[in-house]
């Protein structure tokens, strides 16, 4: 059998990319024993972002990680992927919700319906926070702030006041310095350090919109076909093995740079105030409901595991 060779781009940049990808095929590429090889492209590298479903379904690449909803996947529940407001807390219900309560089945009967793409696995990252040049001590703070963002996670904030922003990612930190953003809605303080974007930014909102960013693997079909049984399944447990690295270093770092990083001054809205944004959460829900069969179920789903988390108490919800 002739070796196999991958293209796989993921949405992040350089930095990012070697936590939330390229670690895991690394170790794929080495087990895999000459069988095959997969190169690894950080955001935009080989396609534009926004393009980067296309760029699979054509077989331009032959796998992307991604939310759905940032790479414009034309399936219903794309609007689920990266941050859905307040549908998360900690990273531990992204998987919860996908591999037992019914998620992947739903995803899986989404992608059906697209030709040449399959759905592998959908994992975990870190909380939408807000980082920016402006303190946020109150939801009128939001008013006027441009904000590099997630599409849905966007379209919500707006409500509030806040300007959503759509840059090429290696645009960002130099857009923030120039002033032509005034922060990021983009990840939690662990990627703010890790990529740069803390060395411009002067405070941190511990406030998540969103508990966790939810990402989905995605393949070409017929790219997908070629492979022998091992493959499938050795590339399988590489996205396993990076959904289990992604959990213990996102929550080793939230809570390191929040107390150990010292480059951003922490603010946070109190309870009482954030609860309006929670509320209207729930009518954002209600809304995104009736765009679909499958999406009301989605949001059927997350409102029963809500209700679990809160029968449940400490240490699932306070």
């Amino acid at each position: 059998r002739e070796a196999i060779r991958w293209r796989l781009q993921s949405y992040a940049g350089p930095a990012l990319n070697e936590h939330v990808v390229l670690k895991a095929i690394q170790k794929f590429n080495e087990a895999a024993k000459g069988e095959m090889t997969i190169d690894v492209y950080t955001a935009d590298e080989i396609v534009p972002h926004g393009e980067l479903f296309r760029a699979v379904q054509e077989g331009t690449i032959d796998a992307a990680v991604s939310d759905d909803d940032s790479m414009q996947a034309p399936v219903d529940v794309s609007v689920f992927g990266a941050y859905f407001p307040l549908a998360s807390r900690y990273f531990l219900d992204v998987p919860v919700l996908w591999n037992w309560y019914g998620l992947n089945e739903i995803w899986e009967e989404a992608y059906a319906e697209v030709k040449n793409v399959t759905w592998l696995s959908t994992g975990s990252w870190d909380p939408c926070c807000f980082a920016g040049t402006k303190p946020i001590r109150s939801i009128d703070d939001f008013k006027g702030q441009r904000m590099y963002m997630f599409p849905t996670i966007g379209k919500f904030m707006q409500r509030f006041g806040v300007i959503p922003q759509v840059l090429p990612y290696e645009d960002v930190e130099m857009a923030i310095q120039t002033g032509v953003l005034d922060g990021v809605a983009w990840s939690g303080i662990t990627e703010d350090y890790t990529v740069g974007w803390a060395d411009v930014c002067d405070y941190y909102l511990t406030n998540p919109v969103s508990g966790a960013w939810a990402g989905s693997w995605i393949v070409n079909t017929e790219s997908w076909n070629k492979l022998s049984d091992r493959a499938k399944m050795l590339y399988r447990i590489t996205i396993d093995q990076s959904h289990y690295y992604r959990l213990h270093w996102y929550w080793w770092g939230e809570a390191h740079y929040r107390t150990r990083g010292g480059k951003m001054e922490l603010t946070t809205i109190p309870d009482d105030e954030w609860r309006v944004v929670e509320d209207e959460a729930m009518k954002f829900w209600d809304e995104i409901a009736q765009r679909s069969d499958r999406c009301n179920r989605v949001v059927k789903v997350l409102k029963e595991y809500q209700q679990i988390m809160r029968e449940t108490g400490p240490p699932y919800r306070y």
